[in-house]
């Protein structure tokens, strides 16, 4: 094991360890990679990878071209100019699995209902002398990285990749490019200005060198809280149970009047009660990983005190709770350190609150990074955990990120898949990416078809903690008022905003996989040919794969220490976004696994089976019977903290699905539809649905 965890999985994964990891000492310096969208090869079989980075010969007879290592970024971004020669780079040099069809294979064989081999998972050291790159590859990577005057990390156990650092005069020299600075997506990152090339002796050793492009990754969160953040009241404790009868109807017509007030932010035991669970689901004997950027100081604290105050009925206990966090930090303005708080607070106040039983294993990377990331799910896989929960993610990923970004992580799922962990990844909160990009691809690692991609709802619970209704989250946003000295709108019968498309779950068709054979049977073609007319009639990945709840209308009550102007203290607020969704069905996920005494490892397999078979697994969401009522009315401060600037009263219209605009920063604008929307069965906005009344227990029966 790396960084000197103590493993105790078996080949079922039956066994938790409760051994409190040490400090991680290698330095995790990282970026994010994008992809040559015309080296993009989708004539692969299902539950295969779409692409991998080939090394292909070069005009050199010494040298060979790594494949898909030119950013398409490059064609979207503004320059600015050379990357000083002194900098300081890190990235990650790729290894080819020994037998990567066969990784393919044993994944699918251990997660399909009905194979001989169903559950029937490798240990980690198994997988590894089967499948991972062998001491000789890396011993020649490391061989040639030394030559070329490189610092050399600390590889890990499964040899998927070896981390290195030098200057950025070195990265130009040995990759044979050059580098510079561009704006993508309103950040500044470093891009290779050709394709990279290593020496053709390496050509069947190294399959991408992950790092050298940059970008960041962001949480998927609705959206980040700044430092001191408050919801004030008028807001419900349950669905409808408070109404703006203060404010004119014809301020928000046509929406009925009157429209409730949005959630407080549900707690945990309405979250519990919503989506059916006992009080036997438990997640007992389970251990859940949580994959974030940094480590809040005050995390552990937090969320017992979370739970002191919203559910005294089922406190964390610090021998249920592992925090391996990073023994450094930094690029903390580039990646907003702190922003990452309240993810790391939102993810594990949800996990605990749907499996209050399961152990919880924290793992903080260095930065927002690729590699730092990569590391960190790396290390929450072969922890022993047998869930692992992922909340962050890059915008337009599936189309952008390059060959080897996608083989690092996607070797990494499939050592997840073979060994029994389930993964699962926030399908992000922007929707199709329209609206923020003026182009429309799944985020990735969510796209991914060997991960469980979670998109967003929006949860309607009663006084009672029923489920009133469930929809697809998408929001429409129109400020009615402000600013005021008070929380309602007075005589105003015009609103002040035009309603206009906000934050929405994540999802789409891919651009670089193609549909896995656990989708076949039950993906309408319309979604799976979506991009038809790029790759003409071949069936493609879609995502999300399930959904729950994510709507910060609806979204849960979390609490975190906050900087506020008065001081530094506990404080709570709701939260939403596909960063609770991922978590929550992490919880679930959790229970399932109790109920079935096993862990149930990769789970699309299993899902797309159970939706034909046990219809109740699911809560198929669709469409609102009644439009004009599904709305909401939220008051917030216009400081983010109190009533010193006033209040903000805006209307918010669950299941948008009218028109999106972008515009590129020059007064150039493009608008049409929303293009993710619900249907019954599965659709392009929620997937499969949410999880429905039998769905622990239909899981259970594979």
């Amino acid at each position: 094991m790396p960084r000197g965890i103590t493993h105790a999985s078996t080949s079922r994964r039956r066994v938790y360890w409760r051994v409190r990891a040490p400090q991680r000492r290698r330095v995790m310096r990282i970026v994010r990679s994008w992809a040559a969208v015309a080296t993009v090869s989708l004539g692969v079989s299902a539950l295969a990878i779409g692409t991998s980075a080939t090394a292909l010969a070069s005009g050199s007879s010494n040298r060979a071209d790594l494949a898909g290592s030119l950013s398409p970024a490059l064609q979207h971004s503004t320059a600015e100019g050379a990357v000083p020669a002194s900098n300081q780079a890190s990235f990650d040099l790729v290894l080819s699995l020994q037998n990567a069809a066969g990784a393919q294979a044993l994944e699918a064989a251990v997660s399909t209902p009905g194979s001989a081999a169903f559950h029937q998972y490798l240990t980690d050291a198994q997988w590894e002398a089967q499948y991972s790159p062998s001491a000789s590859s890396v011993a020649a990577a490391e061989s040639w990285l030394t030559s070329e005057g490189f610092k050399v990390g600390a590889v890990p156990a499964d040899h998927l990749f070896v981390p290195a650092s030098g200057s950025v005069a070195q990265v130009e020299s040995a990759f044979g490019t050059t580098l510079g600075y561009y704006e993508v997506n309103g950040q500044q990152v470093q891009l290779a200005n050709s394709t990279l090339s290593i020496p053709s002796s390496l050509s069947g050793v190294v399959s991408g060198v992950e790092g050298v492009n940059q970008s960041i990754a962001t949480a998927d969160q609705e959206p980040t809280p700044p430092a001191g953040y408050r919801n004030p009241q008028p807001c419900s404790a349950y669905f409808g149970q408070k109404t703006d009868t203060a404010d004119s109807g014809s301020l928000y017509a046509p929406y009925t009047s009157p429209l409730p007030y949005d959630i407080c932010g549900y707690t945990p035991s309405q979250l519990r009660s919503a989506y059916g669970l006992s009080a036997g689901n438990t997640g007992a004997g389970v251990t859940v990983a949580i994959v974030d950027a940094y480590d809040s100081p005050t995390l552990f604290k937090d969320t017992h005190h979370y739970f002191a105050l919203n559910d005294p009925s089922i406190p964390l206990s610090s021998s249920q709770f592992i925090n391996d966090e990073p023994a450094t930090v930094d690029d903390q303005t580039e990646c907003s350190g702190s922003g990452w708080y309240p993810e790391q607070a939102l993810d594990i106040e949800s996990v605990h609150s749907m499996a209050p039983k399961a152990d919880i294993v924290f793992v903080g990377a260095q930065d927002c990074f690729d590699n730092s990331l990569l590391s960190a799910v790396n290390t929450a896989i072969t922890s022993g955990a047998s869930v692992v929960t992922d909340s962050w993610g890059d915008t337009l990923g599936d189309l952008l990120d390059d060959a080897a970004t996608k083989t690092a992580y996607d070797d990494t799922f499939l050592l997840a898949g073979g060994t029994g962990v389930s993964i699962l990844f926030s399908s992000g909160d922007d929707g199709d990416n329209f609206a923020i990009s003026g182009l429309t691809a799944p985020d990735y690692p969510a796209s991914s078809p060997f991960v469980t991609g979670v998109g967003g709802t929006s949860l309607e619970i009663g006084s009672s903690g029923q489920r009133l209704a469930e929809y697809g989250w998408s929001t429409g946003k129109q400020v009615l008022c402000e600013p005021l000295t008070t929380t309602n709108c007075g005589s105003a019968t015009t609103p002040l905003g035009s309603l206009a498309y906000q934050v929405g779950g994540g999802g789409g068709t891919s651009y670089y996989y193609t549909e896995p054979s656990y989708q076949a049977p039950v993906v309408p073609s319309a979604l799976a040919l979506r991009n038809e007319n790029i790759f003409g009639p071949v069936p493609l990945r879609v995502v999300p794969d399930i959904s729950m709840d994510a709507d910060a209308s609806t979204g849960m009550l979390i609490g975190l220490t906050q900087t506020f102007p008065n001081g530094t203290y506990y404080a709570q607020f709701k939260e939403g976004g596909t960063s609770l969704a991922s978590p929550l069905l992490a919880g679930v996920v959790a229970d399932a696994d109790q109920k079935a005494h096993v862990s149930l490892g990769f789970l699309n397999p299993v899902l797309y089976k159970a939706y034909t078979e046990y219809p109740t697994a699911f809560n198929d969401i669709v469409a609102p019977s009644s439009p004009d009522s599904t709305a909401v009315i939220r008051v917030d401060y216009a400081d983010s903290v109190d009533s010193t600037d006033g209040y903000v009263v805006s209307l918010r219209v669950i299941t948008y699905e009218g028109v999106e605009t972008y515009c590129d920063g020059t007064d150039n604008c493009a608008s049409r539809d929303v293009t993710l929307t619900t249907a019954p069965g599965y659709d392009s906005m929620t997937g499969l649905g949410s999880v429905g009344s039998t769905f622990i227990a239909s899981l259970s029966k594979f």
